[in-house]
Parts: C-alpha cells; structure tokens; sequence
C-alpha cells in the first residue's frame, strides 16, 4: 500500500461514525466541483462514472463497498498528502457538534468553560506553520472555496463559540441540518441590525428593566416573581410576534409560568398598567361567581400591529405547576387552527416560555414534546423560550437541578434544534430567535431558544438569596443589568447619543406613573373575526332542558350508515359478527349495546353539524373492544387506506369526527384536550383513561384547570371524561376511577359527575352535553361488564324518546305502600342487588338509581322518597370502600331529604387504604356481603363499614 493510501485509510471518513466527513466533501463537490481538491474532485468523477449523480447512490454504495472489505480507495489523494484536508473537516464537524461547550454563554462568568480536546486544531496535527495553507473546507456555508486555515479557524471560532451556541447535528435530517449550518455559518452567527433596529430592542430591554424597577420600589415586599436579570426575554417575544405576523402568522397562543409574567403582560402584550396597579393595590373586580387568582397567573389577551397585519395575542391561563401549561397551549392552537382552516400551523402559533430547572425537571415537557408531531395533536411546531437564570427555585448548582449537560438536553428526544444565547447580548438573542422562527416556519417543528441569564432577586421577592448561594449572588450585585450593558456597547458604536438611554427609562417610568400602556404597536378594542363568542354559554343553569331523542326513521338511517363498509373491504370475522348485530339493532330487532348507543350518539352529532373528537388510549377500537368506532381491513396495513370509520361517513358535509388512539399519556393528553374544549365550545370533546384510575396522572389537570378554572379564571369547559369504573375482581388498579376524587372538587356547580347504567342513559347524555348550552366538565363514570350486560341494553325506543334521566325510579311495579326499604345507588351495583331480591323473591324493597351524583339532583331523589311512605330504612349501597366512592358526599345529600321517622345507612366495604383487593375469591366474597348487607340490612355492620 502506498504511503498516499496509508495516510489515508488512517485517517479516513469511511469507517464507522465519520462516513459523514467525506459525504460533506462530496456534497459540496455536487455544488461546485472547484470547491474541492483536484485530487478528491478525481475520485469523485471515477466514482461517478459517465453519468451525473444527483442521488447519493453510487458514491454512498462505493463508501459502503470499500467499508465492508476494509480496503483502500485507489488513486485517493489529499491536497497536500498528509490527510489534513480530511482532518479540516474533523476540525469543522468538531465544532458543529460540541462548540457550544465553548460558548460565551454565561454573562455572570462564574464557570471556567470546558476544555474540550476536540476544538483545539493542535488536536488534529495542526500547527501554526498551517494556519496559511490554504485548505478546502468542504460543506462549510461561509466561504466558498479554498480558505486560508486561519480564516477558517477564526470564522468557526466566531460562529460557534461565540456568545451564541448551537446544538442540531443529532437532527436527522440533512436538509434541516444545512438549513442550519447554511444560517449561522453564512453570517458567522453575527447579527447586521440597522442602527434603528438596535434602538428598538434598546428600547424593549429598558421597558422590561424599568418596569420590573419600579413594581419593585412601589409595591415593596409584594410578590411578582421578578423577571429581572431575563430581561432580553421581552424583544425576543416581540421578535416572534411581529415576525410571525409578517409570515401570515393570525394568533399567537403564548404559555409561562410566574417568573417574568408581568412583564410579559405589560410590556409585549399590552395590559394597561394601571388595571396591573388595581390588581397589586387589591383593587379587583369581585364578582359572586369568581374566587379569582393571584395577578401572576392571570392570561389575557390583546391584539398587535405587525408588518403582515394584527396578530391576536392569548396568554393562557397558569398556576403554579410551571410546565402543566404546555398541552393546555397545544391543545388550544390546535382547536383555533382548525377555524382557521390551517392544515399546516401557519397561521396559529404556540409559543412556551420556561424555566431553566422546570423545563429539565418535569415530565409533562416530555410527554408533550412527544405530542409534537403525533397525528393527533401536532400543530405545526412550538417556539419554546427558555429563561435560563442557571439557578432553579432553590439549587445552587445544577448537580441538583438536573442529570444532563444543558437543561435543554430533553429536546433532543424530539430532535428539536437548541440555540444556547447569552442574555447579555440581546441583538445575539434577536438573532437566534429570527433564526429560530424560521426554521420553524420552515420545517414545522419544535424549536428551543436557551436565553441564558441570571436573577437579580431571589425566588420571590421576600427570599433572601444570599442565604443560600452568596458568591452567585456576589456577583449579580455587582452587575451593572443587561440595560446598562447594551446602551454602553450602543454609545460606543455612535449607534445613539449620550443620554438617550437615560431618556427611555424617564419616559417609561413617566407612562407608568400615569398607568399608560409601554407598547405603542398595541391595537385596543378589537375583536378578532374568528374570536368564538362565549354569550351563548354564560348563565346556563344545569336543569336547562334539552331535546335529545332522535326520531326513528333517522336512527334506522344512521345505523346503516355505521354498519356498512366499503366494497372489497375485508373485516376481521369478530368485528363483521358485531356489524350484523347492530344492524338488527338499528332496525329495532335487538336491544342496543353499549357501544352501538355511543356510537349512534356521535352520528346523530356529526349528521347535525356537531363535531366530535375523542382521544385517549386504545379509543378506536375501545379498551374493552366494545366501540369498534375504527374498522381495519385485514388484507391491507393501516397505512395504507387499511382502515374506514364510518363516523366519517355518515353523509356528506357533516362535521368532523376525530378519534385518536394516543400515546401512553395521561397528564398531556388530558391538558391539551382541556385546552382544546376551552377553544372549542360547539365541539364535543372527550378524553378517555384506558382505566378510570390512570386520570391519576392527570391529577394536576384536573384540579388546578378542569375543576377550578371557571372558579378562578372564568373559563369555561365542555370536556368529557369517560373513565372505566367498577369492581369486577380485576385489582387494586383497574377497579376504581376513584369517584371520591372527583365528588370531594364539587362546588358552585363547577362539574358534573354522572355514573349512566343503561346504553340508551350514556346515548342521552352524550348527546346532552352538546345540545344543552351549558359548558361545564363532564365526568362519566363508564362501566366495564355492563358493555355487553343484557340487562344494561336499551331498546331503540328509549332513544327515539324521552331523555337523560337524572335518577331512574323503580322498574318493578311494586306496591308502594308495603316498601319498607329503600336502597339507592349507582351504577354496575344496581344488577347485583336486583338479581338478588328477584332470586329471593323480596317485594318490599325499592331500588333506586342516583344517574348524575352532582350537581345533586335533590328534586326527583325526594320524590322518590315520598312514593314509599312506609319505608322507614334508606340505604346507600356501594361496590366501593366507604372510605371512598361516593357515600361521605352523598350522604349529606340524602339525608336532607328523610323524613324523622327515616334513617339512613350503608352498605358496601369496609374502608380500605387500597381501592381494591387483588384476590379474586375475596373480591367475590366482599361483593356478595355488600348486597346481602343491602337487602337484610344490619345497624352494627353497617356503623363498622361506614
């Protein structure tokens, strides 16, 4: 082997992980065959052979050959045949890769930057007698051609390791990855801003400054969660606001937490100051029907001038669970996309601003990372800003705040470039967002701006910082504040005269002194043309009436319409047996299933211009193969026009029916379908847990959004919960949906509960919380065996009359006069106790069904009270333990309505700290005392259970 191939086999790009070295070279000898060495353009025309190469595919198959052999690639030669062409591009690819570990990211300077091997040319052989050589620098985006070694050290130093560090070469794309390259190494990652654009981000950076000054002196001691030391955040959002809507950009739907969020109201989207003074003062407007939240949780909403036209702002609404904010975002974009018409995410953009410990430390950014570009829940990319002030809530360092090198590390999941800026530099943090909101116009995906800052006071504005970390905090005292910084550097460069810095801060703080809005590019008082109007649903109380039996004849044509597939169309054998069956139950020949009802219920929805959406879990074909609302051809892939759902197929021009199986989340998925139906008000839209108690994972939604947010924020909600519950012997955790839980948030009639046990009950109430214009949370207790239960199948009659049945009196025609018990209950436990009393031939003992636990429907419980005048027992019965399901509500309820010779008891298990035993025997056991403990009721035994 000669020495030429010696170096080169040495040193070459072909084996393992530096293939990619070489393909660089070669695309860049596609674009320009003078760009490269005589030598290497040689090889390249020998492996192209007579023909042209536009794919990849002979070079890449020639790389592939000489890998696999191990053999050497004849007449290769370098330029200067010591192999330091190839060993250019290692020292550029370096940098791609791990320059940012040599940024000047930190403006507080307190970390000495990592020695990183790799980034130093002395790595690779150089020495400075190469730094004149001229060298090709293969797919480099600066300058084309050969390039003296130093020039090209100097502009990958510059374009890497400057105050701005990139993170994308993990990104599998190349045409994503040359985007990229093409963007930051084409202007070596150095802004060219016309003096008036430097003025104007001034101008921001002062507004954010003084304003964060002033809260601080006038209201001393009163927390707002300062933003200060983050201040580049507010020209960085105005940069993807008015950008955006110069891209055709319509709304903006912006999530935060509390950190900074004032300043973001103020200053980007134009909450008068004044109505922000009222709220620190406690000024607010108190109404009956709010309880209200603290200012720094607050969403609002506002309307900007942009180059493209008026964007709409929405900041959505927060608690302090910091990320839990994410989906609700997405799934808010996603429903005012789909007004919009916008396939693609172009004209509705989500925005997500975070903190640095919070983006790293909770899971809910990964589950909806994952969302991002899933069928059912992409909407086109997120521009995610993160605050890094390198500190957390309380972590002095980040060996406490996270396990991984930056805190963005999580994005790479998603492959989702990062842009690290120093917050000091704001034109740098303009740069990067402009870059940043390209690409995601460009490449609809997410993208992650990492503003790293500092800040200047401590968690909130009565912690003391220097308790805790005194040399940090050493040196923020002595910064002198990102403002000061940038109005020096803008003197220096004759950008603006002496003072004018000085002048910003006075006007401002003279507009704030007044309570005038900071931002003059806000427009007041418009209403956006696609703005849904909430009218219609205000005021709504729960017993309003609704229409929801569908006459007949159009029942007969909807369940055609759901039993029929198209020709050619292979169904499983299972699923064909269960189409012939609800075709005989469309025709009124069999009583209607479970699923048969559900499914008839979305048609009739979709047939009259109401869409639906269902997400969650095995939602398709349903957890317990009972919707089959998706039907799968068994010859083709699902890819591959395999599947028909015949709720899209009802007639056309009916509205959209979505059902999505969704990924393994809880927490996610449930926010962005609260966010959806908060968007969405003429929508039905549900979320269903493959089992009730997985909305454990979801507990944050549900507390601090589904239950509290009309309370707190006046948001209205028409989500549906369908949670499988039950106690069918299947264990701790696939037994309850825990029903305690839900009843113990009631209050102000915020939610409803109900707990259907017929088909023909779940038809009516599905359709209720459409028709009725009520919009409240909806939480459905679903069963499990009564799915296909005979006794829980409707005829077609019971959906072509009547309606949703609060409480469902007693069915046998019993004498009123000798019922001596009562026993009222709900759900799967009602069959157990009437199969019961009918085995035992008991006359004496009515059973009543409570269908909707709360609001409580008080009137039609004390009426049937009063049809059993003898009745001196009335018994709650429960599969539950009493420490749980519904009996320590309840009970208050029923008991307002006995009279003073009625006493009330309980029958079920015994409290338990587990929801359910694990042992089938005991299960059977337990389940026959509690019926027996119905029917032959016991005072001691039902004291000790309860």
């Amino acid at each position: 082997m000669s020495s030429v191939m010696k170096d080169f086999q040495d040193s070459s790009h072909l084996y393992g992980s530096n293939a990619p070295f070489v393909e660089d070279l070669y695309e860049q000898y596609l674009q320009d065959p003078a760009s490269v060495s005589d030598a290497w353009r040689a090889q390249f025309d020998a492996w192209q052979g007579a023909g042209k190469d536009v794919p990849h595919s002979p070079v890449i198959a020639a790389f592939e050959r000489l890998a696999k052999e191990g053999g050497s690639a004849p007449g290769v030669a370098t330029s200067a045949g010591d192999g330091k062409d190839l060993k250019v591009l290692q020292y550029i690819r370096a940098h791609r890769v791990l320059g940012s570990r040599q940024s000047q990211l930190d403006p507080l300077k307190r970390m000495e930057r990592d020695l990183v091997p790799e980034l130093e040319f002395a790595y690779y052989g150089f020495t400075d007698a190469d730094l004149q050589r001229e060298f090709s620098p293969g797919s480099w985006q600066g300058q084309k051609g050969p390039m003296k070694f130093g020039d090209l050290v100097a502009a990958v130093k510059k374009t890497y390791c400057g105050t701005i560090g990139l993170e994308y070469m993990y990104i599998s794309s190349n045409e994503q990855k040359r985007w990229i390259q093409k963007r930051f190494e084409g202007t070596l990652s150095t802004p060219s801003f016309t003096a008036e654009e430097k003025r104007g981000i001034l101008e921001r950076i002062s507004s954010a400054e003084t304003l964060e000054r002033y809260l601080h002196t006038r209201y001393v001691g009163q927390k707002r969660f300062s933003g200060e030391g983050g201040e580049s955040l507010i020209p960085a959002l105005d940069t993807v606001i008015e950008d955006g809507g110069g891209m055709g950009v319509k709304e903006v739907v912006l999530g935060m937490a509390h950190r900074g969020r004032l300043n973001v109201l103020v200053n980007n989207l134009g909450k008068v100051p004044a109505d922000l003074f009222s709220e620190f003062e406690g000024k607010h407007v108190h109404t009956k029907d709010s309880s209200g939240d603290v200012k720094y949780h607050q969403g609002f909403s506002s309307d900007i001038q942009t180059p493209g036209g008026t964007v709409h702002l929405t900041l959505a609404f927060n608690p302090s669970h910091l990320e839990i904010v994410n989906p609700v975002v997405e799934g808010s974009v996603r429903a005012r996309q789909h007004r919009h018409g916008d396939h693609t995410g172009d004209k509705v953009l989500p925005v997500l601003i975070h903190g640095d410990a919070a983006f790293a430390g909770q899971g809910v950014v990964m589950e909806t990372m994952a969302l991002s570009q899933t069928r059912g829940y992409r909407t086109g990319g997120t521009v995610h800003l993160i605050v890094n002030n390198q500190i957390g809530f309380t972590t002095s360092d980040t060996r406490d705040a996270r396990s991984s090198l930056y805190c963005t590390d999580i994005a790479k999941m998603i492959e989702a470039p990062v842009f690290h800026v120093n917050g000091d530099d704001p034109e740098a943090v303009v740069f990067v967002t402009k870059a940043a909101l390209d690409f995601r116009m460009q490449f609809h995906k997410d993208v992650v701006i990492d503003i790293v800052c500092f800040r200047r006071l401590g968690h909130n504005e009565q912690d003391e910082p220097f308790v805790t970390q005194p040399l940090m905090y050493k040196r923020i005292a002595q910064h002198p504040g990102t403002r000061k910084l940038y109005a020096d550097r803008l003197e220096a460069e004759g950008v603006i005269a002496a003072g004018h810095a000085d002048e910003l801060v006075t006007s401002t703080r003279a507009a704030l002194d007044a309570g005038k809005p900071t931002n003059a590019k806000i427009r007041y008082g418009l209403k956006p043309a696609l703005a849904v109007d909430w009218a219609p649903y205000l005021g709504i109380d729960w017993r309003h009436e609704a229409i929801t039996a569908v006459p007949k004849p159009k029942l007969h044509q909807l369940a055609e319409r759901l039993t029929t597939v198209p020709e050619n169309f292979k169904v499983h054998p299972t699923v064909e047996r269960i189409l012939a069956t609800r075709r005989e139950m469309g025709e009124g020949k069999v009583a209607l299933d479970w699923g048969m009802a559900e499914n008839l219920a979305y048609a009739s929805l979709v047939d009259t211009g109401n869409p639906v959406r269902l997400s969650g879990q095995d939602c398709g074909r349903g957890t317990f193969a009972h919707r089959h609302a998706v039907i799968h051809d068994q010859n083709r892939e699902k890819w591959d026009s395999g599947v028909y759902v015949p709720l899209q197929n009802i007639r056309q021009g009916q509205a959209n029916f979505v059902v999505i199986d969704s990924l393994l989340s809880e927490e996610a998925v449930l926010g962005f379908e609260y966010g959806y139906s908060t968007a969405q008000p003429f929508e039905l839209v549900i979320w269903e847990g493959q089992f009730g108690d997985f909305a454990n994972g979801a507990q944050v939604v549900i507390d601090q959004f589904i239950a509290a947010g009309e309370s707190k924020w006046q948001r209205l909600c028409g989500l549906t919960m369908y949670l499988p519950h039950g106690y069918e012997g299947q264990g701790p955790e696939h037994s309850s949906a825990r029903l305690e839980r839900f009843l113990q948030l009631c209050a102000e009639h915020n939610i409803q509960v109900v707990v259907p046990s017929t088909a023909a009950q779940f038809f009516h109430m599905i359709r209720r919380q459409v028709i009725r214009p009520m919009r409240k949370p909806l939480i459905v207790m679903t069963p499990k065996s009564l799915l296909r239960k005979k006794e829980a199948a409707s005829p077609l009659e019971d959906l072509a009359t009547g309606t949703f049945q609060n409480v469902i009196p007693e069915v046998e025609k019993l004498n009123a006069k000798k019922v001596r018990r009562v026993v009222a209950c709900s759900g799967k436990v009602y069959y157990d106790i009437v199969a019961e009393r009918a085995r035992r031939a008991i006359d004496d003992i009515a059973v009543v069904r409570i269908e909707q636990l709360y609001p409580f429907p008080h009137e039609e419980f004390a009426a049937e009270i009063a049809r059993y005048p003898a009745a001196k027992s009335i018994v709650w019965c429960q599969e539950e333990p009493g420490n749980m399901g519904a009996w320590h509500r309840i009970q208050h309820y029923l008991q307002r309505h006995l009279r003073a010779d009625q006493a009330l008891s309980y029958a079920g298990r015994a409290s338990s700290a587990s929801p359910a035993v694990g042992y089938l025997a005991l299960h059977n056991e337990q389940q026959k005392a509690l019926v027996e403990q119905a029917l032959t009721w016991d005072a001691k035994a039902s004291q000790e259970a309860a």
